[in-house]
């Protein structure tokens, strides 16, 4: 016999699951449309030689955020951070293709733990909440798996599947949909005219630039085409009225002042976010937004609690408060090692460039490869470049950038050393510096000692966040912009790695002979990556035979230790020579990256 007590419990019971149904059934789906590569070059944006009706509509149906960022522009770093919520400064994928257990990226086998993602990514909190999670390559039926390109060894099972036709009946889904983008998806018969291309003033006024932007522009066109088919089929679905889609792109376009650096044309990107139920449309904002935020506030609209880890912010909540300013980062490309930071408020970019001795386009072979760096560069050296546009091939640069974005939007006239600037100078130095502590930014640790405490501690996310090196980031930026060498001979004595190697760089780029005896202990140091540094320091201050312990290291169990002293050994030019056996042994060296300076190398020592 059924007894009052078990009716009202089977009740409950009912109650309880038809209220989780129906909350699911209303949670909306969450789509991502990201593409490879692009500016805001769309007709929305206000680009008048091309049509992109289908963005401009999904522009007019949503919000189009006109100054949108991402914290990095590069691929990897700015995806890792995209697809977790974080900097990727914070999270130590900041490094270009640096912690993967195959392909370029593949490291040093014995780091392979440390390269794991020591956090839950957005497609994991979206899967555990009950989404169906999965990433695709066109964002149609039956595609491919689509491009994650991820800094870190990741969970495969992040993801369901590569469409969301593979969810259960009324399940709410969250789908990355990665389009190719820039010349990689140009296609000739939308024939935008090269002679009406309007190019920016730092690049000349030649055939193969006006080509190769023309050719940028239809791949606008190509794009506009693809994401009106995705839209089409959640109209064809009928499920547009329940789905939110974020668009944007992963960087600036590839050219030579966009992908890699933090000028507007690399960081800058379109956003646009269509929400069925918001009643903002139509609508255009002006506040400053970060590529994490979308995270965020992916995760709120979909009712999941936001983690604290996550250092985006919700752009749509009833308490958003606008960001005063954007930090940006860009650490190593490849086998290019460079450390900048930037910071745009609405009126300014300020750019701390912590390598100015070496020049903005440093040899990389993915940036060399192109036919308008080339071109550019030949130019250069046949003296027919303004000197606005020869800037980046200039053998140095400033340590300091500040451009005023409202009277200079294509940042020509640097600032930074105008007196009358100098309290906005110091204003945004030290909000950079205290981001850079706040945030445990570790991109001041040389890599190949980054690489050891990585593996030390568990990951890169974790090494600031050790008692011991609490203060290692007030510490090295008091190194790195030290005026007394006094500072610096003492700080090759300090137990820190990092700085010690600081210490001797800094030493060696400044020309101070009489620290030479200071760093000769330095190359027996511990820390191999401290050996580097102070070899090329020695090299530097005329002890031309530093270059055989740069040789010495490049087959170094650490990878990054190899690659640096490979880098360091290509610094000595000629001097160099000697050590060919070394050089030729690194052109079949484990790393990608170790082999792109040794056969470079080669071929300007013609060691073949």
């Amino acid at each position: 016999m059924v007894t009052k007590r078990q009716i009202l419990l089977c009740f409950f019971w009912l109650v309880v699951f038809a209220n989780l149904a129906s909350a699911q059934s209303t949670r909306p789906n969450i789509i991502w449309i990201v593409v490879e590569d692009a500016s805001p070059h769309i007709g929305s944006y206000g680009q008048k030689l091309i049509k992109t009706p289908h963005l401009d509509r999904l522009a007019e149906q949503g919000v189009q955020f006109d100054r949108a960022f991402v914290t990095c522009p590069v691929c990897s770093p700015c995806r890792s951070a995209m697809v977790t919520g974080m900097y990727q400064t914070t999270l130590g994928s900041h490094n270009h293709r640096s912690q993967g257990s195959k392909g370029k990226a593949r490291g040093t086998e014995a780091f392979f733990d440390s390269y794991r993602l020591p956090i839950p990514s957005i497609p994991r909190l979206f899967k555990n909440a009950g989404y169906y999670s999965c990433n695709s390559a066109t964002g149609l039926a039956n595609s491919k798996f689509g491009k994650t390109d991820y800094n870190f060894v990741w969970d495969k099972s992040d993801y369901d599947g590569a469409d969301w036709a593979g969810r259960k009946p009324g399940q709410p889904f969250f789908a990355q949909i990665q389009l190719r983008g820039g010349k990689n998806r140009s296609v000739k018969k939308h024939s935008t005219d090269p002679a009406a291309v309007v190019l920016p003033p730092y690049y000349p006024d030649h055939p193969v630039l006006r080509n190769d932007w023309a050719s940028y522009l239809n791949s606008w066109v190509q794009t506009d085409i693809e994401t009106g088919a995705i839209l089409q089929r959640l109209e064809d679905e009928k499920i547009a009225d329940s789905t939110v889609v974020f668009f944007w792109t992963d960087h600036g376009v590839s050219h030579v002042r966009g992908k890699q650096f933090l000028y507007e044309e690399g960081i800058r990107v379109p956003l646009i976010v269509r929400n069925p139920d918001a009643k903002d449309t139509n609508s255009v904002r002006t506040d400053l937004v970060s590529h994490i935020d979308i995270a965020a506030s992916s995760l709120a609209l979909a009712g999941i609690e936001i983690p604290k880890h996550v250092q985006g912010v919700d752009v749509f909540a009833n308490d958003y408060r606008p960001r005063e300013m954007i930090i940006s980062a860009r650490d190593r490309c490849d086998e290019t090692v460079e450390i900048q930071r930037s910071v745009r408020t609405a009126k300014y970019k300020y750019i701390r460039n912590f390598l100015p001795h070496l020049p903005h386009l440093q040899p990389n072979q993915y940036k060399d490869g192109k036919t308008i760096v080339k071109t550019m560069r030949s130019l250069h050296l046949q003296g027919k470049l303004t000197e606005l546009q020869s800037r980046v091939f200039n053998p140095t640069r400033p340590r300091e950038e500040l451009y005023d974005l409202e009277n200079d939007p294509h940042e020509t006239i640097n600032l930074a050393g105008d007196s009358k600037h100098a309290e906005t100078v110091d204003g945004l130095r030290t909000a950079l510096y205290e981001w850079m502590v706040e945030s445990r930014d570790v991109g001041l640790i040389p890599e190949p000692i980054l690489e050891e405490l990585g593996a030390k501690f568990g990951s890169k996310y974790r090494v600031l966040q050790r008692e011991e090196n609490r203060t290692l980031i007030r510490d090295l930026l008091r190194v790195i912009d030290a005026t007394e060498s006094q500072v610096l001979v003492d700080g090759l004595k300090s137990e820190q790695d990092s700085i010690r190697y600081w210490a001797a760089t800094s030493l060696g780029v400044r020309g101070d002979a009489a620290s030479v005896d200071d760093l000769a202990p330095m190359l027996r140091d511990s820390s191999s990556g401290v050996r580097v540094a102070a070899s090329l320091a020695m090299f530097r201050l005329g002890k031309a035979g530093a270059a055989k312990a740069l040789a010495n290291e490049i087959a170094n169990d650490n990878l990054l230790t190899g690659l640096y002293a490979i880098r360091a050994l290509e610094m000595t030019g000629d001097n160099a020579l000697p050590h060919s056996t070394a050089i030729l042994a690194a052109c079949n060296s484990p790393y990608e990256f170790t082999r792109r300076i040794a056969r470079r190398l080669s071929d300007t020592l013609d060691l073949h």
